[in-house]
C-alpha cells in the first residue's frame, strides 16, 4: 500500500463546511496578524478588522480549493481512495496497483495514477506532499520497514 497525504496552507475537513471553517480558521490567523500589524501602525482594532477578513477569505478559498482539489483527485485516480482529513487529502493507493509483491519498481499500469497524482500537484502548486510505502506481514519488520522506504522513494522519484 502507498499512501500520500497532500496539504494546503490553511484548510479544515468537511465537504461544505471546509470553507466555512477556513474561513474562521484564516479569520482568526488573520486577526492575531491584523492586529499585530495594527499595533505598529497605531490601530490596533483597525488591523485585527481587516486581517480577520482577509484571513477569513483566504481560508475560505483555500478550504474549497481543496474540496476541488479532492474531488478532481478522486475523479482521475481509479482504484485509489481519496479522502479529505484534517488540513489535508489522503490518496491511498493499495500495493498491488503499484508494485509486485516484495517489489519497489512501480508496475506500468499505475504510473497512470501517479501521473494523474502529479498533475494535480503542478495544477496545486501549494500542495505538499508525504509519500509513506507500506508492505504486507509477510517477511521481518526490518526487512518490510527497508521495502517501505523504497517504495515511498519509488513513487517519489517517478513523481
Amino acid at each position: 500500500m502507498l499512501a500520500l497525504a497532500v496539504s494546503g496552507a490553511v484548510t479544515a475537513a468537511g465537504c461544505a463546511r471546509n470553507a466555512q471553517r477556513g474561513l474562521v480558521f484564516g479569520a482568526a490567523g488573520g486577526a492575531v496578524v491584523g492586529g499585530v500589524i495594527g499595533k505598529v501602525s497605531g490601530s490596533t482594532a483597525k488591523g485585527a478588522i481587516i486581517g480577520a477578513a482577509v484571513g477569513g477569505a483566504a481560508g475560505a478559498i483555500i478550504g474549497d480549493q481543496m474540496d476541488r482539489q479532492a474531488r478532481e483527485l478522486r475523479q482521475n485516480i481509479p482504484g485509489a481512495t481519496v479522502e479529505r482529513v484534517g488540513e489535508g487529502i489522503q490518496v491511498t493507493f493499495e500495493s498491488g496497483l503499484l508494485y509486485d509483491f516484495d517489489s519497489d519498481a512501480v508496475k506500468p499500469g499505475a504510473r497512470t495514477n501517479l501521473r494523474s497524482l502529479a498533475q494535480s500537484l503542478d495544477k496545486y502548486p501549494d500542495s505538499d506532499l508525504l509519500i509513506l510505502g507500506h508492505t504486507d506481514s509477510v517477511g521481518t519488520d526490518e526487512y518490510n520497514k527497508a521495502l517501505s522506504v523504497r517504495r515511498a522513494d519509488a513513487a517519489a522519484e517517478y513523481l
